[in-house]
Protein backbone atom coordinates (compact mmCIF):
# COMPACT_ATOMS: atom_id res chain seq x y z
CA UNK A 1 0.00 0.00 0.00
CA UNK A 2 2.97 2.21 0.70
CA UNK A 3 4.52 2.73 -2.87
CA UNK A 4 5.51 5.51 -2.86
CA UNK A 5 8.18 7.22 -5.71
CA UNK A 6 10.90 8.26 -4.22
CA UNK A 7 12.90 11.06 -6.39
CA UNK A 8 16.62 11.65 -6.35
CA UNK A 9 16.51 15.27 -7.39
CA UNK A 10 16.65 17.44 -4.39
CA UNK A 11 14.63 20.63 -4.24
CA UNK A 12 18.00 23.04 -4.68
CA UNK A 13 18.95 20.96 -7.53
CA UNK A 14 15.56 21.22 -9.40
CA UNK A 15 15.49 25.35 -8.75
CA UNK A 16 19.53 25.72 -9.83
CA UNK A 17 18.44 23.66 -13.19
CA UNK A 18 15.64 26.33 -13.39
CA UNK A 19 17.46 29.19 -13.43
CA UNK A 20 20.18 28.07 -15.51
CA UNK A 21 17.75 27.01 -17.91
CA UNK A 22 16.03 30.41 -17.71
CA UNK A 23 19.40 32.17 -17.61
CA UNK A 24 20.42 30.40 -20.90
CA UNK A 25 17.24 31.09 -22.61
CA UNK A 26 17.61 34.87 -21.95
CA UNK A 27 21.03 34.99 -23.38
CA UNK A 28 19.99 32.93 -26.29
CA UNK A 29 16.97 35.81 -27.15
CA UNK A 30 19.67 38.82 -27.26
CA UNK A 31 20.59 38.66 -30.43
CA UNK A 32 16.89 38.66 -31.96
CA UNK A 33 16.23 41.61 -30.27
CA UNK A 34 19.01 43.68 -31.37
CA UNK A 35 19.16 43.00 -34.70
CA UNK A 36 19.86 45.83 -37.45
CA UNK A 37 17.75 47.33 -39.09
CA UNK A 38 17.40 46.87 -43.20
CA UNK A 39 15.83 49.19 -45.73
CA UNK A 40 12.80 47.10 -45.66
CA UNK A 41 12.34 46.99 -41.83
CA UNK A 42 12.96 50.69 -41.96
CA UNK A 43 9.80 51.20 -44.84
CA UNK A 44 7.59 48.99 -43.08
CA UNK A 45 7.72 51.19 -39.79
CA UNK A 46 7.67 54.66 -40.99
CA UNK A 47 4.89 56.42 -40.77
CA UNK A 48 2.26 56.68 -43.83
CA UNK A 49 -0.38 58.64 -42.67
CA UNK A 50 -0.54 62.38 -43.24
CA UNK A 51 -3.07 64.18 -42.67
CA UNK A 52 -2.21 67.29 -44.75
CA UNK A 53 -1.71 65.35 -48.45
CA UNK A 54 -4.47 66.41 -50.74
CA UNK A 55 -6.10 62.55 -50.65
CA UNK A 56 -7.08 62.64 -47.04
CA UNK A 57 -7.98 66.43 -47.66
CA UNK A 58 -10.53 65.31 -50.34
CA UNK A 59 -11.78 62.15 -48.65
CA UNK A 60 -12.54 64.30 -45.82
CA UNK A 61 -14.32 66.78 -48.21
CA UNK A 62 -16.44 64.08 -49.61
CA UNK A 63 -17.33 62.36 -46.98
CA UNK A 64 -18.89 65.05 -45.02
CA UNK A 65 -22.37 64.57 -44.07
CA UNK A 66 -24.87 67.20 -44.68
CA UNK A 67 -25.58 69.84 -41.64
CA UNK A 68 -28.81 68.81 -40.05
Amino acid sequence: MDNHVSSNIARRDLLRLLTVGAGAAALSAVPLAAAPQTADTAKRQRARYQANSPEVQTFYRVNRYPAK
